[in-house]
């Protein structure tokens, strides 16, 4: 079984991906009588047809080695997670290379960061280290299919060091 050594998500490197969201840096404005900083439009959200929709999900926590045998992807929209607790998560995603799933890398978020996975951006299922693993998800709601798997034919083990 081939090894995915776990990496620090930072902004450049997930940006292939998506988008990382972040309260990094300066505010864009402070709102609401000072007591504020808005963080502003961190997030490009996209979809074909069909609207944002505002989900949550309660993911069962994974531990490590973790054992990837299966990436899946959203080829009408765009998909943002955003931990509803202040616990760091995995993030698995692979680069596209001919509609299959290339390499796949692993980061781990810091608290208080998010996700956003670009339209069509290979990734693992939601995969948080603490319970509760509660998320909101913003992603595209309408009709058709909008969901395809791949799995492994030689699953991956993903692990910290």
């Amino acid at each position: 079984m081939s090894r995915i050594l776990i990496e620090p998500i930072s902004a450049a490197g997930f940006t292939p991906f998506g988008d990382l969201i972040d309260c990094a840096g300066e505010p864009d404005k402070i709102i609401n009588q000072g007591q504020c900083g808005r963080y502003h439009d961190r997030a490009s959200l996209d979809f074909a047809e069909g609207r944002a929709g505002i989900s949550l999900f309660n993911a069962n926590p994974r531990v490590l080695p973790y054992r990837l045998d299966m990436v899946e992807r959203h080829p009408e929209g765009s998909q943002a997670f955003i931990p509803m607790t202040h616990q760091p998560f995995l993030v698995i995603v692979a680069p596209d290379e001919g509609g299959r799933p290339g390499r796949p890398r692993a980061f781990v978020t810091e608290a208080g960061q998010a996700v956003n996975y670009h339209r069509g951006t290979w990734h693992g299922v939601l995969t948080p280290l603490h319970g509760p693993g509660l998320f909101a998800v913003v992603d595209r709601i309408g009709d058709g299919a909008n969901l395809e798997e791949f799995w492994f034919d030689d699953p991956y083990e993903v692990v910290a060091e």
